[in-house]
C-alpha cells in the first residue's frame, strides 16, 4: 500500500500547490495544517488527508509523520523556524523517513561558518541546513531566490496600480525573481521519485537575470501600459512597510535585508535548476505578470 507524502506547510501558497500536484499525479497526500479553513477544505475536496498542529508540537509532529516515508518542509517566515526544523527533523528521523525535502534559501549558498547577514530568517536558513545536514537524514535541499509572489506582487500591486510605477528600493541591482508554482513543482517532482535527489542542493531561479528597468519593461509588455522603475530610497520604503502593519518585525527585518542585497548586486544569479528536475522552463517575468493581470489593474 502507497505511503502518504507528508507536506508541511501545506495552507502556504507553496506547500498547496504541492499538495495539489502531487494528487493529479496520482500519489497519496497528506497535509499538515495549523488549523482548518477554507485552504484546508480545498485541500480536504481533492483527496488530501488534513492533519491538524503546531510545528513546535512533538506530538502533532509525531502524529503527521507517522507513516510517511517521504517529508517536505516548509514554514513561514518566523523567529522559531530553527526550532521547528530540528523539531520535525528528530521526529522524521525517529519514523526513518526516506526523504526529507527541505526549503531553504539561496543566499545560504553565500554564508559560512565565518559569514552571515542582517536578515535573521537567512541565519535561520543556514544554521537549519547543517542542523539537517548533522542529522543523518536523507536530505535534499531546495534552494529558491526571492520570490515574484512577494516583492513584485503583494508588495508592488498598488503602485503599479495605481501609478504605473514599481517603486522598490534595488538600485541598479539584478535579479532573476522565481513564482512560487515552479518552485512547487520542483518540490513535488523531487517527492515523487527522491532518490536521485538524496544529498543535493539545487538552487532555483527564474529564466533571466536583469535589472529592474528590464523588469518594467516586461510588466509594460504583460499589461499593455508604460510601466516605470522608481529606484526609492531603501530607509523610507523601509519605514513605510513598518507603518502599514502588514509585516511583524522579524518578516520585515528578512525582506528589509533582502531589499539592501539587491542593490548590492547579490541577486544576479542564474541556474537551470527547474527545468533540469521538471523538464519545463520557469515562469518568466512577463508571463507572470499576465497570470495575475487582473489583481494588477484591478486588485483582484
Amino acid at each position: 500500500m502507497q505511503s502518504p507524502i507528508l507536506i508541511t506547510g501545506a495552507a502556504g501558497t507553496i506547500g498547496h500547490v504541492a499538495c495539489k500536484l502531487l494528487v493529479e499525479r496520482g500519489s497519496k497526500v497528506r497535509a499538515l495544517v495549523r488549523s482548518e479553513d477554507a485552504r484546508s477544505a480545498k485541500l480536504a475536496s481533492l483527496g488530501v488527508e488534513i492533519v491538524v498542529g503546531d510545528l513546535l508540537d512533538l506530538h502533532a509532529m509525531h502524529r503527521a509523520v507517522e507513516g510517511c516515508e517521504r517529508v517536505y518542509f516548509g514554514m513561514a517566515v518566523s523567529p522559531s523556524y530553527l526550532e521547528a526544523t530540528v523539531n520535525a527533523a528528530a521526529v522524521a528521523k525517529h519514523h526513518k523517513v526516506s526523504a526529507f525535502v527541505n526549503i531553504s534559501q539561496m543566499t545560504a549558498s553565500q554564508m559560512s561558518i565565518n559569514s552571515t547577514t542582517d536578515s535573521p530568517q537567512q541565519k535561520l536558513h543556514w544554521l537549519a541546513e547543517q542542523a539537517l545536514n548533522w542529522s543523518g537524514l536523507p536530505v535534499v535541499h531546495v534552494r529558491p531566490t526571492a520570490f515574484l509572489d512577494t516583492f513584485f506582487l503583494r508588495l508592488s500591486a498598488s503602485s503599479i496600480r495605481d501609478h504605473g510605477q514599481i517603486r522598490l528600493p534595488f538600485g541598479n541591482g539584478k535579479t532573476s525573481p522565481i513564482a512560487s508554482e515552479d518552485v512547487a513543482r520542483v518540490i513535488a517532482t523531487i517527492l515523487e521519485n527522491p532518490g536521485p535527489h538524496i544529498g543535493k542542493i539545487y538552487e532555483l531561479t527564474g529564466p533571466r537575470s536583469q535589472d529592474m528597468n528590464g523588469v518594467a519593461e516586461e510588466f509594460s509588455k504583460a499589461l499593455g501600459d508604460p510601466i516605470t522603475y522608481v529606484n526609492v530610497p531603501w530607509e523610507p520604503w523601509r519605514k513605510q512597510l513598518e507603518n502599514s502593519g502588514r509585516l511583524p518585525r522579524h518578516a520585515l527585518s528578512h525582506l528589509a535585508t533582502m531589499a539592501l542585497l539587491k542593490q548590492q548586486n547579490r541577486y544576479d544569479r542564474l541556474t537551470s535548476d527547474v527545468e533540469k528536475i521538471t523538464g519545463k522552463p520557469p515562469l518568466g517575468v512577463y508571463d507572470f505578470v499576465l497570470r495575475h493581470a487582473g489583481f494588477y489593474m484591478t486588485g483582484g
